[in-house]
C-alpha cells in the first residue's frame, strides 16, 4: 500500500506523533489517515473553540452561553474550511470550489446546531444554572454538555456529512484556471 507523503506543518506534527506509536497502531491509523486529519483538524479547531467560547462567557456574553459557545464554533468552522480543504481533505474534489464552500458552511451551520443541542437541553431543559445549581455545578454542566457532548455529536455528523456531499470523490482534485490561461484558449 503506497502511503502519499504527509506535507507542511500539521503534517510534521502527526509524523512525530505516529513516530512514538508501535508499528500495528501505526499501521492503522496511516491506513485511515484522512480520518486522523479530519481529528487534528478538529482538535485544532477545537481548541480555538473553546478559548473563544470561554473569552467570550467570561466578559461580553456571560448571561448568554448558548450565543457564545455558537460564536465560537462559527469561528472555528471558518478555521476548519482553510485546515479541511488544504490537508486534511486535499485528495478530494469533484466540485467548483463555490459550490464546495458554501455545501461545507451548510454542513456546517446544521452541525453548529447539532453542537448546541446538548447544551441548550442542559441549560433550559434540565435547568442546570445558576440560581438553581450553584456556578460550579453549571460550569462542569457547559463544559460537560456543550464542549464534549456537543462537540462529539457535531463532530461525528461532520465527518459524514463532508465524505458524502463536501469533498465526495476520493483521490479527485480540480485545478482551477488561472485567469491568463483561459484568454489564450479562447
Amino acid at each position: 500500500m503506497s502511503v502519499e507523503p504527509l506535507r507542511g506543518r500539521p503534517a510534521q506534527i502527526v509524523r512525530a506523533v505516529l513516530g512514538l506509536l508501535p508499528a500495528p497502531v501505526r499501521e492503522r491509523l496511516l491506513k485511515h489517515r484522512e480520518t486522523l486529519k479530519f481529528l487534528v483538524v478538529g482538535g485544532t479547531c477545537f481548541v480555538v473553540a473553546v478559548a473563544i467560547n470561554y473569552a467570550l462567557k467570561l466578559t461580553i456574553l456571560g448571561d448568554k452561553p448558548v450565543t457564545a459557545f455558537t460564536i465560537a464554533n462559527i469561528v472555528a468552522t471558518v478555521l476548519s474550511y482553510v485546515l479541511n480543504r488544504e490537508w486534511a481533505f486535499r485528495a478530494r474534489g469533484g466540485r467548483e470550489r463555490r459550490h464546495e464552500a458554501a455545501l461545507f458552511f451548510a454542513v456546517n451551520a446544521v452541525a453548529i446546531g447539532v453542537s448546541d443541542i446538548p447544551l441548550w437541553i442542559a441549560r433550559y431543559v434540565f435547568d442546570l444554572q445558576a440560581p438553581h445549581v450553584s456556578l460550579i455545578v453549571q460550569e462542569i454542566s457547559d463544559f460537560a454538555f456543550g464542549i464534549i457532548a456537543g462537540t462529539l455529536a457535531g463532530m461525528v455528523f461532520r465527518l459524514w456529512a463532508y465524505r458524502k456531499w463536501v469533498f465526495p470523490h476520493p483521490k479527485v482534485r480540480l485545478v482551477e484556471a488561472r485567469p491568463d490561461e483561459g484568454s489564450r484558449a479562447a
